[in-house]
C-alpha cells in the first residue's frame, strides 16, 4: 500500500515524534503475547515487532517499491491460511485503504481462536485531528480517513473480536519543529492522567473469540416418561378386550 507523502513525514521532526512514541508503546505491548507467527500489515520501514518473541516474524505490505517487506500482495486477500497467525500488527492501515473492513476480514480469517489484533491509528478527537480539518489533505498524515475509537470497536465486535485495552499517546500539538516538540515533552504524563482520550494517536488491542457450539439432543428423559404415563393406559384397554 502506498501512501502518498509517507516517506517524507517519516523524516519530519513531527514524524519522527509519533513513532518514538508508537516504537516504545509497541515494544511494552509485543513482549508479553506468545505464539509461533507474527503479521506487520503496513508500515515495513519500521520494526515495530522487534521486541516480539514469537519466533517467526514477517512484515505484509502491498508497495512493490518496499522490498523491505518480506511479502509484497494485495492487503485484502493476504496469502496466508486459515488460523495460522497468533498476532497480527496494523499500523496505520486501516485510515489509508480504500476496503477497511475487507481488511479486517481478512486478518479474523488468519487469526487462531484467540489469537491478537494491534491497531495503531491517529485519533479524530484531539489536537492532531482539529488539525487535519484545516489542512490540507494532499499530506499525510492528513490525507487519510481516520478512524474513531469507538468505530473501530464497533467493527471488531461485529467480528467476533473481544476489545481489549486502549493505549492513547503524543498530547502534545502537531507541530513541526522538533524544539517545540520537546519543549511539549512535559506534557506527555500530564495528557495521559487529565486528558486520556485526546492523545494525537491510539494503540488499540482485541482478541479473536470462538464461541463453542452446544449440541442440542432429542430430550429422551422426557420421552421415557411419556410412555411410562401410557403404558397402564394400554394395559387398561388390552384387559378389557380379554
Amino acid at each position: 500500500m502506498s501512501i502518498p507523502g509517507l516517506d517524507a513525514w517519516l523524516d519530519s521532526a513531527q514524524g519522527r515524534y509519533v513513532l518514538a512514541w508508537e516504537q516504545q508503546a509497541l515494544d511494552a505491548l509485543v513482549e508479553d503475547i506468545f505464539g509461533f507467527n507474527a503479521l506487520q500489515i503496513g508500515l515495513p520501514q519500521c520494526p515495530f515487532l522487534r521486541a516480539s518473541r514469537i519466533p517467526l516474524r514477517q512484515t505484509v505490505n502491498s508497495d512493490l517499491s518496499l522490498t523491505a517487506a518480506d511479502v509484497l500482495c494485495d492487503l485484502t486477500a493476504l496469502p496466508f491460511a486459515s488460523h495460522s497467525a497468533d498476532l497480527a500488527l496494523l499500523p496505520h492501515v486501516l485510515e489509508f485503504a480504500s476496503d477497511p473492513h475487507q481488511i479486517l476480514r481478512e486478518v479474523e480469517r488468519i487469526l487462531i481462536p484467540e489469537g491478537q489484533i494491534i491497531i495503531v491509528g491517529f485519533n479524530p478527537f484531539s489536537l492532531w485531528g482539529l488539525q487535519r480539518r484545516v489542512r490540507r489533505r494532499d499530506q499525510f498524515p492528513w490525507n487519510g480517513a481516520w478512524l474513531s475509537l469507538n468505530r473501530l470497536k464497533d467493527w471488531l465486535r461485529l467480528l467476533g473480536f473481544e476489545v481489549g485495552g486502549t493505549t492513547l499517546g503524543c498530547y502534545a500539538p502537531p507541530l513541526t519543529e522538533e524544539n517545540w516538540l520537546r519543549r511539549w515533552h512535559p506534557i506527555e504524563n500530564q495528557g495521559r492522567r487529565w486528558w486520556r482520550f485526546s492523545g494525537g494517536v491510539y494503540i488499540l488491542r482485541a482478541i479473536k473469540r470462538t464461541w463453542g457450539m452446544r449440541l442440542i439432543t432429542p430430550e429422551w428423559r422426557k420421552q421415557r416418561v411419556s410412555s411410562k404415563a401410557l403404558r397402564p393406559a394400554v394395559q387398561k384397554e388390552i384387559h378389557e378386550q380379554h
